[in-house]
């Protein structure tokens, strides 16, 4: 296994179990002790995990804003499945407003049957790697946010108000039923925000780990939701408070 793919496992098991020891990713892995903890010593570097005594736990105060590289590599599994019950929501001819979350990149790398679909965007991930795809690519300009790749600020918000779309598709780090639905970058959300506005539907890709959760700022009500999708069967008391809303939920 290369160190790349040991250290993409490590992150998954991290965010699972939220500690990890030395010892059993040694043995896991089939490698030597001082290996594993020059593993966590770069995972420690990159803001993902905090190192312990004998192993690492989880960086709480990072959680929220990890860079992309990083959040594009945790439960791959859960985004793709996520991504594939949205397919069936975008038609040949649409429009799109899509956000730099990495829930929303694996949905895109789905959409390769669909025909003449226009994609508007502040990821800069997204102009990147599908800039041979045949989709129709709009960027929103702005400011980089290298952690994020993403774009934003005022020439991003002048962008995105002058388009009109069929759909938005976005993710985020948390939905509360009293709350909403928030996020932690306040840029990135004010960004969201004007997508939303410009977006006859709006799609919400989330797994079951953002229910209940409150983040750093708020973006929207959940009414503004048109459609919910997620990896898991959401409690019966979250299903009633989402269908008086009228919302659609996908799992």
């Amino acid at each position: 296994m290369l160190a790349a793919e040991r250290r993409k496992r490590i992150i998954d098991l991290v965010h699972q179990d939220k500690r990890v020891l030395v010892a059993d990713l040694s043995r896991m892995f089939e490698v030597t002790e001082e290996t594993i903890r020059r593993d966590l010593e770069k995972l420690e570097k990159d803001g993902i995990l905090s190192r312990t005594y004998g192993g690492a736990m989880l960086n709480r105060h990072t959680n929220e804003d990890l860079p992309f590289v990083t959040r594009n590599a945790i439960n791959t599994d859960i985004k793709r499945n996520i991504a594939l019950k949205a397919l069936g929501l975008i038609k040949d001819g649409d429009t799109l407003m899509v956000d730099p979350s990495s829930t929303a990149f694996e949905f895109l790398k789905l959409l390769g049957n669909k025909n003449n679909l226009t994609i508007i965007t502040n990821s800069v991930n997204i102009l990147h790697e599908f800039a041979n795809s045949g989709m129709n690519i709009i960027s929103s300009g702005g400011s980089l946010r290298y952690r994020s790749l993403s774009l934003v600020g005022p020439i991003a918000h002048d962008t995105i108000q002058r388009y009109n779309v069929d759909t938005a598709v976005i993710s985020c780090k948390g939905i509360d039923l009293d709350q909403g639905i928030t996020d932690s970058n306040e840029p990135e959300c004010e960004l969201k925000k004007y997508m939303l506005r410009q977006a006859e539907k709006v799609v919400l890709l989330a797994d079951h780990t953002k229910f209940g959760k409150i983040a750093f700022t708020k973006l929207v009500e959940l009414a503004r939701v048109d459609c919910l999708i997620t990896d898991r069967k959401p409690s019966d008391a979250w299903l009633k408070a989402l269908k008086e809303q009228h919302i659609e939920v996908l799992y």
